[in-house]
């Protein structure tokens, strides 16, 4: 196929795929998924061999959230029976962590609900950080608190944090069907802030959320042109008592088709499948491992994932290995360049002349010209059903942080 030969050329370049060549990818036929993942396997091979890292999640603060994001079940109205509760102690934070490091994972990440820190927040992030590396000299942890004030970004590295996150979520132009609380240019400028205070910024994307084709491609082109080190791509869990719960729109092959894009878009970054595989990819987990380069480990936020051991067999099965605690994840030049913004000047990071986001010039869907692999994403269109809604596969977390139980890891 004339169009995957080209993406696989392109991604081994770093060279950014044309909006069109993107769009094609979503517009695949379920029939061609196999030869889309092999791409895109390609690429993602050549710059992280086969290596699998392990995250792990450490809910700081549960629910209570002033924001409404529409797809949260922490939202300001959210009916969702979710575990609530206030900061966790360091200690407790700290004990938490532990669990994900023992079953494999080399980075925590720290997450607070909320429209952001204060700074007696950061203060207590900073005593949680230093409690964990205390006890594991050689974890990464990336902090997720929601948008930063000046200087804040700056106190998180000093504290020793490594990276932060802040997802974009979706295009700018649908952002405010999903968010009225905050814009899309609040989260720009945080990730923006992250990379400033030489944190390693860490942003990504939520699908299924009822959003074109277009939408997915605009708003990982941002992703792009903002260059973050990592990219997690989260698959809309649809908790009963948010505004979302309706919103079954993925199949596992659909999920492929997302995350192969990410990878021919983003072909040297860290593509992490984050929360909701285990409820859209299903039993094709295993095939998403040539597309990611990392998951998170066990549970979610607010949700229970695949149990640890679980999800270390498949990593075994599928033919891959758990990134090691001494292994650098990036590729040399991402790391010797400090994979900021603007370094990779052959990549075309930041300029984007004929690719920028929210212009769509001469970037039309369904005309794929030059041999796509499909025929129009109309075409396409008629044949993806949505997915049967499988609520029984959407758990509210039970355990861990925030509980008495053991954690899963």
């Amino acid at each position: 196929m004339d169009l995957l030969n080209t993406l696989v050329d392109k991604g081994l370049r770093r060279e950014l795929p044309t909006r069109d060549e993107a769009l094609a990818v979503l517009a695949t036929s379920d029939d061609d998924v196999l030869d889309v993942v092999a791409a895109a396997g390609k690429v993602r091979r050549h710059w992280f061999g086969r290596r699998v890292k392990l995250n792990y999640l450490v809910n700081l603060k549960s629910g209570l959230c002033p924001e409404d994001c529409s797809y949260c079940s922490q939202r300001l109205g959210s009916k969702a029976d979710i575990l609530k509760y206030t900061w966790l102690k360091p200690d407790q934070a700290s004990q938490a962590a532990a669990a994900g490091l023992a079953g494999g994972a080399k980075r925590v990440c720290l997450v607070a609900s909320g429209r952001g820190p204060t700074d007696r927040d950061v203060d207590r992030v900073s005593d949680t950080i230093k409690a964990i590396k205390d006890r594991h000299e050689n974890v990464e942890v990336c902090a997720c608190l929601g948008l930063l004030s000046d200087g804040q970004a700056e106190r998180l590295r000093e504290a020793g944090a490594d990276a932060y996150n802040h997802n974009l979520n979706t295009s700018e132009g649908t952002y405010g069907d999903i968010t009225t609380t905050h814009t899309y240019a609040d989260r720009v400028e945080t990730v923006q802030k992250a990379h400033a205070a030489g944190l390693s910024a860490c942003s990504g994307l939520i699908a299924g959320m009822g959003e074109s084709d277009e939408d997915l491609v605009d708003v990982v082109y941002s992703l792009r042109e903002l260059d973050p080190d990592s990219v997690p791509v989260n698959f809309l869990i649809p908790f009963e008592g948010t505004p979302l719960a309706k919103e079954w729109n993925l199949t596992p092959q659909r999920c492929l088709r997302i995350l192969a894009m990410v990878r021919f878009v983003c072909p040297d970054v860290e593509v992490r499948i984050a929360g909701g595989r285990e409820v859209h990819l299903r039993t094709m987990q295993p095939l998403a491992l040539n597309l990611a380069n990392s998951i998170f480990l066990g549970d979610y936020l607010t949700s229970e994932g695949q149990a640890g051991k679980a999800d270390l067999d498949m990593i075994a099965d599928a033919g891959f290995e758990v990134e090691g605690a001494g292994e650098v994840t990036l590729p040399e030049h991402r790391v010797t360049a400090g994979a900021g913004c603007g370094a990779h000047a052959e990549a075309g990071c930041g300029s984007h002349a004929d690719a920028g986001c929210g212009s769509h010039e001469g970037g039309g869907c369904g005309s794929h010209e030059g041999g796509g692999v499909c025929g129009s994403v109309k075409v396409q269109a008629e044949q993806e059903q949505p997915a049967e809604a499988r609520t029984d596969l959407v758990a509210v977390r039970r355990r861990g942080a925030g509980t008495d139980l053991a954690p899963n890891a």
